[in-house]
């Protein structure tokens, strides 16, 4: 499953994210690329030593973890902290997967938090490749995607400005995506339910059936 989410970051969150980052100390992102994926990484990536660099992860990964839609689609058990990355004219990711462990954790989900105006820069969109073809992301600043991180993926060159976004992962308490997309479809029925007509006989029924799929599904 594919999704995206607008607004996860605030304006005003968002606005102060873009300001610091903008003298903000970056290295090559190739540094935290696998063994295949440093011959298509170009790319920067905030630099950890730089006095912006925890405040700036901590509050993007609260901002991404509180998000109801991410709970629901996720299901996250453990979220690793994002990666600030920039792109300026000439840098590019190529097609690669991300790879199946990050500090320690299984990674089932990827996402995508763009910060930058997509009016500021050219190129720079997200493809994800598929059975079906590809499809081209560039999304609002603020808004994410979410992508199963066993999905081929590169990012297009940015031929004008920068693109600056924040890339992360989660493990998920449900490890196959395609019972993730029916909890997601259930919950998200019940929730317009209960929205439309309140705790109805019919919400009950969902959310029983909701629970007790996760606990059959779930690894805790």
């Amino acid at each position: 499953m594919i999704l995206c989410i607008a607004q996860v970051l605030p304006p005003d969150l968002l606005a102060d994210i873009v300001r610091r980052l903008e003298d903000a100390r970056f290295v090559d992102g190739a540094r935290t690329a696998g063994w295949h994926a440093r011959l298509v990484k170009a790319n920067e990536q905030l630099s950890s030593a730089d006095a912006a660099h925890a405040d700036l992860v901590r509050r993007i990964n609260d901002a991404v973890e509180g998000h109801p839609l991410f709970q629901i689609a996720a299901r996250p058990k453990a979220v690793r902290p994002v990666m600030i990355s920039r792109y300026t004219a000439g840098m590019e990711y190529g097609t690669h997967v991300d790879d199946a462990m990050m500090g320690g954790i299984r990674t089932d989900i990827s996402f995508t938090l763009f910060l930058g105006d997509p009016a500021t820069y050219d190129g720079g969109e997200l493809v994800m490749e598929g059975t079906g073809g590809e499809q081209a992301y560039k999304l609002d600043a603020g808004s994410m995607i979410l992508y199963p991180s066993g999905a081929l993926h590169r990012v297009e060159p940015v031929t004008r400005g920068a693109r600056l976004a924040a890339v992360g992962w989660a493990q998920s308490l449900v490890r196959d995506p395609g019972k993730r997309e029916i909890l997601f479809d259930l919950d998200t029925a019940r929730r317009a339910i209960f929205q439309q007509q309140g705790k109805t006989a019919e919400f009950d029924l969902i959310s029983k059936s909701t629970a007790n799929l996760m606990r059959l599904w779930a690894e805790p």
